[in-house]
């Protein structure tokens, strides 16, 4: 399920509880779902219950309790929690995430956006460096982006993700066995961003751009360290390796196409 579908259902669900009588307000045109600020809160969030909430003449904690009860009941939703003064935190269950992560294993390619560094920049930095200068906040020492370390060069982080992925893919092939469904355990940071590519690409913004892959590469690191996707020893392929060999190709795909985006090369090697 991605973010649209999602809008959707939850916009759905604030137009029955509205016909229904729970809810005295009027249906907004357009509800808004993003990734959660933190880990622990759901794949995605929404504010759709504080924006209703003076309409309502309610308090927004109880316009969530009302959409949450419809909310659970809906395809593709495995948990709805109330949370703060009324966000509602919202997590998918398996089909809909095995869903989202075989839909951008094949995602189309995205157009470039316009960046052109000037001459004497890429002779200094090269083109890949050059580029992503273009796109960094203002004051980053672009020397910087010569550094071949994750922890000081953000570009050679996002890059060294999508190498990741690629190898992945490599020793698995090695290993006998290929990506597939599964449940994908200790993903949810990960998943939402995902979900949230198709948002990012429509605003062709490329500074936004750059650092969603940050956030994005950043958050593929830190769960393929909890969640190893190659067994162990003499561990055989199962399908929760499959699963999250699924995971990091779409993963892949996605740092991908957001450095092809920005006119960078993305490597199957570091």
């Amino acid at each position: 399920m991605t973010p649209a579908e999602l809008s959707c259902t939850v916009r759905r669900a604030v137009r029955r509880a509205v016909e229904a009588g729970e809810l005295v307000a009027p249906v907004p045109e357009r509800v808004t779902v993003r990734t959660p600020p933190g880990p622990g809160r759901g794949d995605f969030a929404t504010n759709v219950a504080l924006r209703l909430a003076k309409d309502a003449g309610r308090p927004a904690h109880d316009v969530a309790e009302v959409l949450r009860r419809r909310l659970v009941r809906e395809p593709g939703v495995r948990r709805v929690d109330v949370a703060g003064p009324g966000f509602l935190n919202i997590t998918l269950d398996g089909a809909a995430r095995a869903a989202l992560v075989e839909e951008l294993r094949g995602i189309t390619p995205s157009p470039a956006l316009p960046l052109s560094p000037p001459d004497d920049l890429v002779r200094r930095l090269g083109s890949d460096a050059a580029r992503w200068s273009l796109v960094t906040a203002p004051g980053l020492d672009r020397e910087l982006l010569l550094v071949q370390r994750e922890d000081a060069n953000p570009l050679f982080r996002v890059r060294y993700a999508h190498s990741r992925t690629q190898a992945l893919l490599r020793n698995a092939r090695d290993l006998g066995f290929s990506p597939g469904e599964g449940e994908l355990d200790g993903s949810t940071e990960l998943l939402g961003l995902l979900g949230d590519r198709e948002r990012v690409v429509e605003r062709a913004d490329p500074p936004r751009l750059a650092r969603y892959l940050e956030r994005l590469a950043d958050a593929f690191l830190h769960w393929h360290h909890k969640c190893p996707v190659l067994p162990l020893g003499d561990e055989k392929p199962s399908a929760v390796h499959r699963a999250r060999l699924a995971l990091a190709e779409a993963t892949g795909a996605v740092l991908a196409d957001g450095l092809h985006q920005l006119g960078i090369t993305a490597p199957a090697h570091v």
